[in-house]
């Protein structure tokens, strides 16, 4: 998230991502959620990106809220990780403004 670069986010969102950007919000495959991320990047520059909090895993979840500080004001991140096995992806993926 800290790079802003939405091909390196994706890589571990599963097939069919649960996501929301600002008002955007639906289920989309992998690459169509590169898109959006993209498109969202590309008009909100990232400045930094801290988190605020991190679940400890438990029943293979974790989530983790953040803030996105951009050209544009900042954002609060929110996902949540699904471990099977041996591999963790993003399951449900939200950047929302900061007063939702």
């Amino acid at each position: 998230i800290r790079s802003g670069n939405p091909k390196n986010i994706s890589k571990f969102f599963i097939d069919n991502i649960d996501l929301k950007v600002i008002e955007q919000a639906d289920v989309y495959s992998k690459e169509q959620a590169e898109m959006i991320l993209k498109d969202f990047f590309s008009k909100h520059p990232v400045k930094s990106y801290t988190v605020a909090h991190k679940s400890d895993p438990k029943n293979g979840s974790q989530y983790v809220i953040g803030t996105l500080e951009t050209a544009n004001g900042k954002f609060r991140t929110y996902f949540l990780i699904k471990t099977t096995g041996t591999q963790s992806l993003i399951q449900l993926f939200r950047i929302e403004t900061e007063n939702e």
